[in-house]
């Protein structure tokens, strides 16, 4: 490294902070923040290597912006993990097995899986479960109604419209990444502590959901 562990972390998180800079508010440098502190509680638990965990979730969304910008073609996990390397050693992270061990955790983070490798290590593990974590609860519905509006998606539909719609589409609702994603993800976690974590923040999101239907439900109806 070119100095100490503390001053590459430092130099890490700058490179990243502009990465994110035009990045919406899903995926920004708070995102990240966020991500990394999920992943420091989790790392902490289930006793893994803090360093890879923390260079992972703070690497884990640097494609992110090529990934918004073509509407989704682009696979920011896949690119992010080509980005790792040369980001790494910028930084002053040097050891081949190091950079290769965070290069997983980048790649195979992604929920909806489009390299078909799942985290294999559990530190790649630990950032997966750390990023599914801010995308539920409380959190994780701000996110989904910032989003539905960034695309000029409804407030909200019906499940049958929800269901049948497309990405990127009016009908994209937050409802509809809840259905489609959101309410499973609780389902999928890979660590205890994650699992845990999940648990709690499910059970606030279904209750958020359910209140918002009784709500609107009588306009949607007429």
């Amino acid at each position: 490294m070119k100095t100490n562990y503390s001053d590459s972390l430092a130099h890490l998180e700058a490179e990243v902070q502009k990465l994110l800079a035009t990045v919406p508010g899903c995926h920004d440098w708070d995102h990240t923040t966020r991500v990394l502190a999920n992943a420091r509680q989790i790392a902490r638990e289930e006793g893994a290597d803090l360093k890879v965990v923390e260079c992972g979730a703070l690497l884990h969304d640097i494609g992110r912006a090529q990934e918004l910008q073509d509407a989704g073609k682009t696979c920011h996990a896949a690119l992010g993990a080509k980005m790792v390397d040369t980001i790494l050693r910028d930084a002053g992270f040097t050891d081949l097995e190091f950079i290769a061990h965070v290069t997983a955790c980048v790649r195979t983070h992604r929920f909806r899986r489009r390299t078909g490798e799942k985290p294999a290590s559990l530190e790649a593990q630990i950032v997966y479960d750390a990023d599914k974590l801010d995308s539920i609860g409380a959190v994780g519905i701000g996110r989904a109604f910032h989003f539905a509006g960034r695309i000029g998606a409804r407030l909200h539909n019906t499940e049958a419209e929800a269901l049948a719609s497309k990405s990127y589409s009016r009908e994209d609702s937050a409802h509809r990444e809840y259905l489609v994603k959101l309410r499973h993800i609780h389902e999928h976690m890979l660590t205890p502590a994650g699992r845990r974590l999940a648990e709690q923040r499910h059970h606030f999101m279904v209750a958020f959901f359910a209140e918002l239907e009784k709500e609107v439900k009588p306009a949607l109806l007429s």
